[in-house]
């Protein structure tokens, strides 16, 4: 029975849907044939986002029929509704519609899948970078990409106490802003990014090692990526750190939260978002 489904074969679904989504995406962007709109909360979207949402959810329709399916792209139902599920499919079908319309190559197709308000699974899939990163509960995390398929993991620092951390940056935030809630003493940055999902996948295999996010995003901006993160020994929490939350409010709007590789740091003593009083 679909319900009795197992998370290995529900992975492998989230992943076929992934790619098929990516590959017609990357079409699109290479092609430029693509329409922007604006949003009621004036965020952008084009008809890329729109054709990806259609293909993940008839992909996960056919084959997961009783699972169902919350997208950054669909008209999701109430709390009222949602909260009696035990599992379910979010999406964020191109994380990175900024970036995209840019052409910068800074996106990706997200998949998550939630149980008991938990993310059990999350892939993410780079079409520019032909990438594919995914996970599952007590898995581990991976990366299959043109070198071939490994496992990844936070970076361990030599010096959890004193070492130089890596910060991966926002290419459309205020830099400053992200700086001043930071240990300057403890802190560099680089790997100046869009997509949300791609700094924390780059943390999860090590090439940074702290991402804040300050603005708005939603919960599917972080279900596939919490799970993936979480799987490679990092953690996402909101930024005053605070567990992150799934499918338990009305709104699915995120806090502000932060990305964090290598556990043996004390990031609170790095990240000083909560003593701001914001």
């Amino acid at each position: 029975m679909p319900d009795e489904q197992q998370l290995p074969e529900l992975l492998e679904i989230a992943k076929q849907a992934a790619l098929a989504a990516g590959a017609v995406v990357m079409d699109i962007y290479d092609s430029g044939s693509f329409k922007s709109y604006q949003k009621d909360d004036e965020s952008p979207v084009t008809s890329a986002d729109y054709k990806a949402n259609d293909i993940i959810t008839d992909h996960l329709t056919r084959l997961t029929p009783n699972i169902p399916i919350m997208s950054e792209e669909m008209a999701n139902a109430k709390l009222a509704e949602r909260q009696h599920w035990q599992r379910y499919w979010l999406i964020d079908p191109i994380d990175g519609t900024q970036e995209f319309i840019a052409r910068s190559g800074d996106f990706a197709v997200n998949i998550a899948l939630i149980e008991n308000n938990q993310p059990a699974i999350g892939v993410i899939y780079w079409p520019p970078g032909k990438s594919l990163y995914y996970a599952s509960k007590g898995a581990g995390a991976f990366k299959d990409c043109a070198a071939g398929s490994h496992p990844i993991q936070v970076r361990k620092l030599d010096d959890p106490e004193n070492s130089v951390v890596m910060i991966a940056v926002s290419r459309r935030q205020d830099r400053d802003k992200v700086m001043s809630k930071m240990s300057s003493h403890r802190v560099y940055d680089a790997l100046p990014l869009g997509s949300c999902s791609l700094k924390s996948c780059f943390i999860a295999e090590g090439k940074a090692d702290v991402f804040l996010r300050i603005g708005v995003t939603g919960e599917w901006d972080t279900g596939a990526s919490q799970c993936i993160v979480s799987e490679a020994g990092g953690k996402i929490v909101a930024a005053n750190f605070e567990p992150l939350t799934y499918n338990e409010r009305q709104s699915l709007i995120n806090p502000d939260f932060v990305v964090t590789g290598d556990q043996r740091v004390n990031w609170e003593q790095i990240v000083h978002y909560h003593q701001s009083g914001e």
